[in-house]
């Protein structure tokens, strides 16, 4: 089961920026969360941005199209440089989820205002299905990418808002 950002705060180590990974024989899911001291608007922009992804983003390689709903967009990443993934963009709800993948699975964006100034981040990323296993040990883990991510997001966010 996917978990979402409510369900994450309510853990205490939520919005620890620590990735958890959740295996199962048919699938994997890693998810993160961490708090971030900016408006949603800035973190919103930073995430639907795709071609200033590599700028900020230290596990993002290039990101080509237009991060919009109904859109496909091409990924290379670090975790696997030689690969372009074509995910397509499934739900779109500004300032608060962002959600894309393919047939193997789907990452999660979400973000929730505390009222005070900071912003609860989400992402999770599920992948697996009937093939999974066949393929599963040819995936690296994404434990420390996803720690990279929002470390990233948050000192790009920050660093926005400082300016201001």
């Amino acid at each position: 089961m996917t978990k979402h950002l409510n369900s994450m705060i309510s853990d205490n180590n939520s919005l620890s920026g620590k990735a958890a990974t959740l295996k199962t024989t048919f699938s994997r899911e890693t998810s993160i969360g961490i708090e971030i001291k900016a408006d949603p608007a800035v973190l919103w922009a930073l995430l639907t941005n795709a071609p200033d992804y590599p700028r900020w983003n230290s596990t993002v390689i290039a990101i080509d199209g237009n991060i919009a709903l109904g859109e496909t967009i091409k990924l290379k990443s670090i975790l696997d440089p030689k690969r372009t993934f074509k995910l397509k963009v499934k739900e779109f709800e500004p300032a608060k989820r962002l959600v894309w993948g393919d047939a193997q699975g789907n990452r999660v964006y979400e973000l929730r205002d505390n009222g005070n100034g900071t912003v609860a981040f989400g992402m999770t990323e599920k992948i697996g299905g009937f093939m999974f296993p066949l393929y599963a040990k040819y995936i690296p883990p994404f434990d420390k990418s996803f720690e990279q991510f929002a470390g990233d997001l948050k000192k790009e966010a920050e660093a926005i808002m400082r300016s201001k």
